[in-house]
């Protein structure tokens, strides 16, 4: 609704009104205060006084998002169309036309739209800075600090949750005092870390009050005054977030995050990549008597983290656990409700995908909340799109946790250690969420209920065995060793033990291997993990067998008459009827389901071959997901449609980002080069990224490798023990001491399970809340309203992470779509060829070089053309019945020769002084593949083969010039054809006639050459050959 207050309208977009207020019933409605006889409208406001105001775009995802434009007093109440104005508040209140441009579908993150006065203003910030603000400090008197004395704080905890999400850390002479605040600078705490302990000795102090931003400033300014004989308090600098305190040879750092960005939002939690972070040294001032000297080798262990990027591919989240699934966290979080809890999430983490659990252990001997002042990181991969279906938005989620354990490169972390963690141990999960509410509880409230949320999750890793390459040599495919036959397959045995743990069973295991190579190497490990599959299958119960496919799918992709991804379609289909996926909800309304199971796919390096059998199992699921979201009514998705393709360039992402962190390179085998359908030009950047693979694993890999060991914390620093680059190998590094276990009992090699894993998560059908919890608001158990909806803070839609999120609608030309002529529904094939005119298809008969004048003014008509139309991909104008645009190039089609008779002669001149012949062999792929599909047969090529189809077979043997009786119509036309003057040309000379009779004299034995035959012209080359000389070397006259 729009209803006009004074000088301003209110503009309430067209999307799904968010309810999250109105269903917690528990929370009343508290409307925003009212300034000069008006609401008072803060969060995301869309303008500000000054600056230029904000309009709603048909683009922006279904959120409630309440935009303020100002217009004079005359102006009457219209509704914004996506044409709408832009009033920049200036004297000349001039319109600002915006053309937007849409990219090509590609796996590039789609180009921004074209800046405009408008964008430039907006400056095209996120709604926050990449880096934190400080506290805003300000001086008081101490007398306000006296008259404060006897106030009465809060603790920590009484009201709920209270996550911190910016810091600013400030030093004095001898401490440091690390300042943390809420999301919306109501609530602060305080971390005081003492800088003159022991070298070896971590002292901090924890102050459980929760302060206001007066209190604390009074209390800066308090330490500020006892320090000012030391120079006083200064600020270090501003943070998002502490990673914990790490040590080499001497005192302790600190680690902190100084830069982050938006990439994903979950039930209204963010999810941050890390884009820079400082190391902060613990020790005192150089100034300072306790100053301890940095030596050489303290350096070095510096400079060998320096080589861990901590900036790229790096996460975390206040709010959120993104080291579990979301069936994990919401399994969690009801069966808390229903014992009377609510502990932070962050508490109970997957130390498996913590990557820096090295650097919390200090942190959480010293501090009671260690998650409170410390963030938990993921390394792996996260990204997030959107679908549009018609007004509906979907949000689609990828995060990929890749393992602490036995993490490594490529050559130099393979198979698995005698703990049971593999290499390349990936897990992948993909979020399908329909945004009619952001949070993840159901109207009631129903406390993580919502319904519209689904997950589904996958795992990759290296075979369970003990087996190494040596990438010492110059051989990019080093022989494949098995260093240890274990005949109980305790490694094996392990590992499976541990995916029953965390997804239950049955366990899905695509084995992608080679079967069949000319010098054995992947086919090695196929048999001898057929082996162990088969051995621990024995033992497990009828209903929980380990469900195993072997596939040589890279011997699938090179044959003409195998379907690769119709292979990987019907496994995907009996993967998901095994397993299932998981849907929030209750079981009365019969939405619940949970995920019982995962699919284990693995190759030789668990990449390319992994990737696209992963997208391909994920491609179904997200059939399933939204068909369960009631989005589609089938289960199955078509290729080549806008949200296939979007989902395409996402797994791409993902897997370019695995393959960069183990191999060191992109992915060089894509799901184009699986489906067949990728160009020429892709296999130049499959050699250069095979290039880039091999140098990155002959070269790099050990500094990567030295920096994953001191940061994971698998090498220690012990005095008198040998330094980290001293190591000739890692692998005690990796595996445990055998002193450690000698002594224990061994597992048994029949009950090699726990039979407890077996069963899986279940949710519990009794979830309600505890009755002294349901009396709590909303926002004591769950902060999303404040994380993501910021109330009290002002911004506009261009900054939001929402309506910048890489979409469907980026793709379709909103003004086309008024004529009716484009298919909106992102499950449309867009098939590039479908309104082409017939004339199209048939085939080219030559090639005629363009007029140059003429094309030049071909350009020029081009240009005027809006940039737009221009931009659009071939696809999408097939789609709105336009022409596709002129290739840039100085061909030009044979059908214009015919309406064009009159230039020939300029033409063909033309051509003549066309001096670049390189020119003419110039063809576009994709005018190739139209012809050599759309095949065209010309009428007297239709006739020519008509007359050859229809020659006699047998014709009779002409032995005189007589015509015979009954003679064929093909005979009289060879006849006639001969002319007078030919035959009497035709003449023999005597040579001739003997060599012919010579050829007609044959002997009783043809197969016999005699010494009278010898002399005859037919057996030269058998006198050379009798000579010795071999009859393929011989010259073979004409």
């Amino acid at each position: 609704q729009c209803n006009p207050v004074k000088n301003f309208r209110y503009v309430v977009s067209t999307y799904q009104l968010s309810s999250e207020v109105m269903e917690d019933k528990q929370t009343p409605l508290q409307l925003p205060p009212q300034k000069d006889g008006m609401l008072d409208i803060l969060p995301h406001a869309a303008s500000t006084d000054k600056g230029p105001r904000s309009r709603l775009s048909s683009a922006a995802p279904g959120h409630t998002k309440l935009g303020i434009v100002k217009t004079s007093s005359n102006d009457s109440l219209q509704p914004l169309t996506s044409d709408a104005e832009i009033d920049d508040g200036s004297m000349n209140n001039e319109t600002l036309t915006e053309i937007v441009t849409f990219p090509h579908l590609s796996n590039d993150a789609p180009t921004s739209p074209k800046q405009t006065a408008y964008h430039v203003q907006s400056d095209g910030e996120d709604e926050e800075r990449a880096t934190a603000k400080s506290f805003p400090r300000s001086t008081s008197p101490a007398s306000a600090a006296q008259r404060n004395r006897g106030a009465v704080y809060q603790k920590v905890g009484e009201e709920g949750v209270c996550q911190m999400h910016r810091f600013s850390l400030y030093e004095t002479a001898s401490r440091y005092y690390l300042v943390g605040g809420d999301v919306v600078d109501r609530k602060f705490r305080i971390l005081k870390i003492d800088r003159t302990s022991d070298s070896g000795d971590l002292s901090i102090a924890e102050d459980d009050i929760v302060y206001t931003k007066k209190e604390m400033n009074q209390l800066l300014n308090t330490v500020d005054d006892g320090n000012k004989a030391s120079g006083g308090l200064k600020l270090k600098c501003s943070t998002w977030g502490l990673l914990g305190f790490i040590r080499f040879t001497g005192a302790y750092y600190m680690l902190v995050i100084t830069k982050r960005s938006q990439v994903a939002m979950i039930g209204g939690h963010y999810i941050y990549q890390v884009d820079g972070t400082e190391l902060v040294s613990l020790t005192m001032s150089s100034s300072s008597r306790f100053k301890v000297d940095r030596d050489a080798e303290e350096a070095r262990f510096i400079g060998i983290l320096n080589n861990l990027d901590l900036s790229r591919s790096f996460y975390f989240s206040y709010s959120y656990d993104i080291t579990r699934t979301l069936q994990h966290n919401i399994l969690r979080e009801r069966q808390a409700m229903r014992q009377g809890n609510a502990d932070s999430s962050l508490k109970h983490q997957n130390s498996m995908f913590v990557w820096n659990h090295h650097l919390l252990d200090p942190a959480s001997e010293a501090l009671k909340n260690t998650y409170d002042w410390c963030l938990p990181i993921l390394h792996g991969f996260v990204d997030q799109a959107t679908l549009s279906v018609y007004g509906r938005t979907v949000h689609v989620t990828i995060i990929a946790r890749r393992s602490r354990f036995f993490a490594g490169a490529r050559f130099l972390k393979r198979g698995a250690n005698d703990l049971g963690y593999v290499a390349n141990d990936v897990e992948t999960e993909q979020i399908v969420s329909e945004m009619l509410t952001t949070s993840f509880h159901a109207p009631g409230p129903e406390l993580y209920s919502n319904p519209n949320y689904t997950s589904y999750v996958q795992h990759r890793g290296s075979i369970p065995l003990y087996w190494t390459q040596d990438s010492t040599g110059v051989s990019p495919k080093p022989d494949i060793e098995l260093n240890l036959v274990d005949p109980f397959y305790g490694a094996a045995a392990l590992h499976f033990d541990n995916l029953f743990e965390r997804y239950g069973a049955p366990i899905f295991v695509l084995n992608l291997v080679k079967s069949r190579e000319r010098t054995p190497r992947e086919s090695i490990l196929l048999r001898e993990y057929g082996n162990a599959i088969s051995y621990l299958n024995q033992f497990l119960p009828v209903d929980k067998k380990i469900h195993y496919k072997a596939w040589d799918m890279s011997r699938a992709s090179k044959s003409r008459d195998q379907d690769v991804i119709g292979t990987l379609e019907s496994i995907a289909e009996d993967v998901m009827i095994r397993t299932g996926f998981f849907r929030n909800g209750t079981y009365e309304s019969g939405e619940l389901s949970m995920q019982n199971g995962v699919t284990r796919t693995n190759c030789i390096d668990c990449l390319d071959r992994t990737n696209a059998a992963q997208f391909v199992i994920g491609k179904r699921a997200l059939g399933h997901q939204l068909h369960a979201l009631g989005i589609i009514s089938d289960t199955s998705i078509d290729y080549d449609t806008d949200a296939v393709n979007l989902f395409t360039h996402m797994y791409h992402d993902h897997g370019d980002t695995i393959a960069i962190q183990y191999g060191g390179s992109h992915l060089v085998n894509t799901m184009e080069t699986y489906r067949k359908i990728n160009q020429w030009t892709s296999h130049s950047r499959d050699m250069v990224e095979s290039f880039k693979r091999y140098y990155n694993n002959s070269f790099l890999d050990k500094q990567r490798q030295e920096a994953y060991n001191l940061f994971l914390g698998n090498y220690r620093f012990v005095q008198g023990q040998p330094m980290l680059w001293d190591l000739s190998t890692d692998y005690y590094l990796h595996h445990t001491d055998p002193r450690s276990w000698s002594g224990q009992m061994r597992k048994s090699y029949i009950q090699w399970f726990t039979p407890e894993h077996l069963d899986g998560p279940a949710m519990p059908q009794d979830t309600k809340t505890q009755v002294h919890l349901a009396r709590k608001p909303l926002g004591y158990f769950d902060e999303y309203w404040l994380e993501y909806y910021r109330p009290l803070a002002l911004s506009s839609f261009q900054k939001m992470f929402s309506y910048k999120m890489n979409s469907t609608l980026r793709y379709i030309p909103f003004k086309s779509t008024k004529e009716g002529k484009y298919d909106l529904s992102p499950f449309r094939v867009r098939d590039g060829h479908e309104n082409a005119s017939p004339d199209k298809g048939q085939q080219r008969k030559g090639i005629t070089i363009a007029d140059p004048e003429k094309q030049i003014s071909e350009e020029q008509e081009a240009q005027s053309v809006p940039q737009s139309k221009r931009a659009l991909p071939a696809w999408l104008q097939s789609q709105l019945g336009e022409q596709t645009p002129p290739q840039h190039s100085i061909l030009k089609d044979s059908n214009a020769e015919s309406k064009e008779c009159s230039s020939q002669a300029e033409v063909t001149k033309e051509k003549k002084a066309f001096k670049d012949k390189s020119a003419v062999t110039q063809w576009t792929l994709d005018q190739f593949v139209i012809n050599s599909l759309n095949p065209s047969v010309a009428d007297t090529e239709a006739h020519e083969y008509q007359r050859y189809i229809s020659h006699p077979l047998n014709l009779p043997l002409v032995i005189t010039a007589d015509v015979p009786p009954n003679p064929s119509l093909e005979f009289l036309g060879y006849i006639n054809s001969i002319s007078a003057d030919a035959v009497d040309c035709m003449h023999s000379t005597e040579d001739e006639l003997a060599d012919y009779a010579g050829f007609l004299d044959i002997g009783e034995d043809p197969l016999t050459v005699t010494e009278a035959d010898t002399a005859k012209k037919r057996y030269k080359a058998y006198r050379q050959w009798v000579k010795g000389k071999s009859l393929f070397k011989q010259r073979v006259d004409p």
